[in-house]
């Protein structure tokens, strides 16, 4: 009999049918007369309840039936007479796949913490938490997918290993084969570089936007889906050492264009996951966050408000509030001052317009006042920045200035500058971290808990 998955099981058709599940075993309960196990397949957040009458089975046999152990059962699926769920399968057959030790197993109890969790990210995918935070993270990533696809929008490739720091923050990882106890150095004493595979310094990239840029500016619009590496030693929530990236560039987009498709993007992926991952996310509402939902919905429904950063900065610089970081024009706002934005004052999502050009990307377009530039940020409540982004800096000479100013090597920027020499266009882009997407969708409040894997400082065990 062809096996089928849970969260196929309670369709009406289903009903007094024989099917055949299998899973890992959430709980087994009952008495010398009947046993109901509670199975989940990872399919749905939903479990089903299989009875077994001890008529027909023996103790011997239902003896490795424990939580975590992993089992096939054939009955006929009918419906429960019981609280919570509406099908329950009376079993007629079993079959043991693996067996979980009750006395090693660390799963074997409920209610751990999130933090205990993530020592056991190996195992931490078969609790019911986990579980609905990677279903909801696959339906988010599909939505990516399928919007930009509906949109014209071609899906570019860019790579993982690069000569050239995008943000120009210097926190990469480097990519070398060369022997590190026995390094070649110049007549310097700098280390050769000719030797390493790629015959320079080389890192796992930070951002996929300056190749992506490349793609906009020969096919129009594109983006890019992939994970993206940064080696700051920072311990907070809100950041992880590897990361994914969506980042959409679009020839002929200006800055209004580019906000217009940020907040049409970030709507339409929320929008998707209330669709088509409804259980999951009632779920993580009823255990964590009973705002989230509402709170999901809000901003579906609402227009992002719009201002700039001066506007911005005055609001703060009036509100009364004692900020931990001083807020002043050219400061680099902090997550206090974006959630006060968003949460107290407007209490809707924002869209941050016109930044000084000191504390943005060499890349980004100049305004005629020479000291703002053309980018956004949208801020979310929770999150503070979940999306930034610019119209890009299309003028040869304009960009070249700027490169030099900043003392970026000229080495590194030539093929950048190539877009500019030839046939240049407006064009405009914006980057969406991954995991704070999932982090907002699924109502959880560490970056940690929304990749199946963390890479963090002094973690990379699973």
């Amino acid at each position: 009999m062809k096996r089928t998955k849970i969260v196929d099981l309670f369709a009406p058709e289903k009903l007094g049918h024989e099917v055949s599940v299998m899973g890992w075993v959430r709980t087994r309960r009952g008495n010398k007369h009947v046993q109901f196990v509670a199975l989940n397949d990872g399919s749905t957040i939903k479990n089903v309840q299989i009875v077994f009458d001890m008529s027909q089975f023996t103790d011997e046999q239902l003896k490795p039936i424990t939580t975590g152990a992993s089992i096939h059962v054939t009955g006929l699926l009918v419906e429960s007479m019981g609280k919570g769920q509406t099908a329950e399968i009376q079993a007629k057959t079993l079959e043991i796949f693996g067996t979980a030790d009750p006395e090693t197993y660390p799963l074997q109890k409920k209610g751990h913490t999130l933090e205990f969790l993530r020592e056991k990210a190996h195992l931490r995918p078969r609790t019911n938490t986990f579980g609905a935070i990677l279903r909801v993270r696959s339906a988010l990533a599909f939505a990516i997918h399928k919007f930009f696809n509906e949109r014209g929008f071609f899906y570019l490739n860019t790579p993982l290993i690069t000569a050239s720091d995008c943000e120009g923050a210097g926190a990469m990882f480097q990519v070398t084969t060369l022997n590190l106890n026995d390094l070649p150095k110049d007549e310097s004493g700098k280390v050769d570089y000719s030797a390493d595979f790629f015959g320079k310094p080389t890192a796992l990239t930070v951002s996929g936007q300056l190749e992506g840029e490349l793609g906009a500016t020969a096919i129009g619009q594109i983006y890019t889906f992939g994970p993206t590496f940064r080696a700051e030693n920072s311990n907070t929530p809100r950041h992880l050492s590897e990361f994914w990236m969506i980042e959409p560039e679009m020839a002929f987009y200006d800055i209004t264009d580019n906000m217009d498709l940020a907040e049409e993007f970030v709507k339409y992926c929320i929008g998707y996951a209330l669709d088509n991952a409804k259980d999951d996310i009632e779920f993580l509402a009823q255990m964590y966050d009973p705002e989230l939902i509402e709170r999901l919905k809000f901003v579906v429904s609402n227009d992002f408000v719009r201002l700039t950063y001066t506007e911005g900065v005055k609001i703060l610089e009036e509100s009364g509030r004692k900020f931990e970081f001083p807020v002043y024009w050219g400061a680099d706002l902090q997550s206090e001052h974006e959630r006060y934005l968003v949460e107290e004052h407007f209490r809707k999502p924002v869209i941050l317009t016109d930044y000084p050009k000191e504390i943005k990307a060499f890349y980004m377009k100049q305004n005629d006042d020479g000291k703002t530039v053309r980018a956004m940020d949208v801020l979310f409540p929770k999150i503070g920045e979940i999306i930034g982004g610019s119209e890009r800096e299309e003028n040869y000479d304009k960009l070249l200035t700027r490169i030099n100013e900043l003392e970026i090597p000229m080495k590194d920027m030539w093929w950048y500058l190539d877009t500019r020499r030839f046939g240049t266009v407006p064009h405009a882009g914006f980057g969406l971290g991954f995991e704070r997407l999932v982090l907002f969708v699924t109502g959880m409040t560490n970056i940690r808990d929304v990749i199946p894997f963390p890479r963090t400082p002094n973690n990379a065990e699973f």
